[in-house]
């Protein structure tokens, strides 16, 4: 029999299709479940990715994880919510949660897990059973344009301490978590979204330092751990690590003992795919002993059709072993079972999540000094706390917060994992427009600046200025814009948003996050010169 023809029966045997469609997690276009899709998961597909394209609201988000699992009982239902700048559930206005890099320098394990099991239950409400979080990468790499203020910190002790506390916190909530992107994706300087970043590291280097995240959440109980599309040349001088046996089974699966699911981060992206497109990716990641193939984020009925030729051609020409196949579809379906037995999914939807704002997960007392859309003030006063302040800033918020200032919004382009989410004190004012600190924040003249624009455009504004960006370090357009204004205009005050330059030259005030509720705490830090009574020389993480 020929190659071919034992493809063919591969896709015309229902047990080997069915093992085939239990490995992979496709995302679609819509809010509603498309009947390609419905039809697939009858047959056994593994599971569906959500990411903001498919949300509108809380009753919709359950009405369509509702009809998941009526095609299937046993379907992973997966999301990216990191509960911070890359978020899901809040992808229309901000998410309600500070971020790993604010959790990382509070220092406050507990406090981590709390947020985390706030994470899960609303997860678990909306009928999502796998979050594609914790981020364990340790941002070694100031100028990390993928990571940044999604990692808890640039110390292995503390990335492991918080991974392991965000991982208990989901998991109790009954949902898995799959934690990323093995074996570190923190000492990039490019981004896999759009090329293969190498990290020339050694073993020994490796677990010195990268590794001992992921031995501590692996400890901690973690379910899944999804791979990293990155070059690890002295271990595979030619697969990245999704597609390399060496660093899943060798690495991951014989050195650290993970006997969980392996899941591929998304295989569309550059550095799995690159030149070899998804298909044969595919094939590669499943050989190298990845479980759950995550596909996309706007897959079709015809892309799915052609992985699974593929995969059923490399069975034919032993490229893959059905022992592989057969191991992967059983860890999938073994979790997805585990998942719908772990914890009841609520009948009805109580989560706040509004159409237009996605709300947050938890209301707001009635004297809140903050305000509406779900954010506690101690969340406000915790996010503070992480704020890296200098002594300039504080001079300047005591001289001006709560008065008269220009602003300057220095827009870069995010990365594709946070989208166009909104950010910062911007989401905040979208959620909450006339909450006291908002209408003070938008009285004051403002000025968008892009790459591209003219350099003028920002002497637009009046002394004094307040400038709010994120990594501004990293784009050459930001840090121009700011020295011009800091030479022609007096009393310049600049935030950074994101993961500041160690030198702190472009981040008078380092924020560690731009999630809406880091953007309400910067508003309230700003309008209130008692700094919401923290007392901003002596609360921790203020200074240098």
């Amino acid at each position: 029999m020929s190659g071919a023809s034992v493809a063919d029966t591969a896709l015309t045997d229902p047990q080997l299709r069915r093992s085939i469609a239990a490995t992979l997690l496709p995302g679609f276009v819509g809010t509603t479940l498309p009947e390609w899709l419905a039809q697939r998961l009858r047959e056994g597909l593994g599971g569906v990715c959500l990411f903001g394209q498919n949300i509108a609201s809380a009753p919709q988000l359950r009405a369509l994880t509702d009809a998941i699992y009526a095609a299937n009982p046993d379907a992973i239902v997966a999301i990216d919510e990191e509960g911070g700048d890359v978020t899901r559930l809040y992808y229309e206005s901000g998410s309600p949660y500070p971020g790993n890099a604010i959790l990382g320098r509070l220092g406050d394990p507990g406090y981590t897990e709390s947020v985390a099991r706030r994470v899960g239950e609303e997860l678990r409400g909306a009928g999502v059973n796998l979050d594609f979080a914790p981020d364990i990468d340790i941002n070694s790499n100031p100028d990390n344009p993928v990571i940044g203020v999604r990692s808890f910190g640039s110390s292995p002790e503390v990335v492991a301490e918080h991974g392991a506390a965000w991982t208990r916190g989901l998991q109790s909530a009954g949902v898995a978590v799959a934690a990323k992107h093995f074996p570190g994706h923190g000492d990039t300087g490019t981004d896999s979204h759009l090329e293969l970043p190498v990290v020339d590291l050694s073993a020994a280097q490796l677990r010195e330092r990268e590794l001992v995240p992921f031995r501590a959440v692996i400890a901690a109980g973690a379910r899944a751990v999804m791979t990293s599309h990155i070059l690890l040349p002295q271990l595979d001088a030619v697969l990245p690590a999704t597609l390399s046996p060496a660093i899943i089974e060798g690495m991951l699966r014989g050195e650290l003992g993970f006997e969980g699911v392996v899941v591929s981060d998304a295989l569309d992206m550059h550095g799995a795919s690159g030149d070899r497109g998804i298909p044969e990716a595919a094939v590669l990641a499943l050989a190298a002993g990845c479980d759950l193939l995550c596909i996309g984020t706007e897959n079709t009925d015809a892309e799915l059709a052609a992985i699974e030729a593929a995969i059923a051609a490399a069975l034919a020409a032993g490229r893959l072993a059905p022992s592989r196949l057969a191991t992967a579809a059983s860890r999938v379906r073994t979790l997805a079972r585990g998942l719908a037995s772990s914890a009841p999914v609520p009948a009805t939807v109580e989560s706040t999540i509004s159409a237009r704002s996605h709300g947050a997960a938890r209301a707001v007392s009635a004297d809140s000094t903050v305000g509406g859309s779900g954010i506690e003030a101690e969340d406000v006063a915790a996010a503070q706390r992480a704020f890296d302040v200098s002594a300039y800033a504080e001079e300047w918020v005591l001289r001006h917060g709560g008065g008269r200032y220009s602003v300057v919004r220095i827009d870069t382009v995010a990365n594709i994992a946070v989208g166009t989410a909104p950010w910062g004190p911007f989401s905040a004012i979208e959620a909450d427009p006339t909450t006291p600190a908002v209408a003070a924040f938008t009285a004051n003249p403002a000025v968008l600046f892009t790459e591209g624009d003219h350099p003028d455009l920002v002497l637009a504004a009046q002394s004094p200025v307040l400038v709010i960006g994120k990594d501004n370090h990293r784009h050459a357009f930001a840090r121009a814009a700011i020295d011009r204004l800091r030479a022609e205009r007096q009393e310049v005050l600049v935030v950074d948003m994101g993961w500041p330059s160690d030198d702190r030259a472009y981040a008078d005030i380092a924020t560690f996050g731009a999630s809406r509720l880091v953007g309400k705490a910067l508003l309230a830090f700003l309008g209130d010169r008692r700094g919401l009574g923290l007392g901003l020389a002596d609360g921790p993480g203020h200074g240098s």
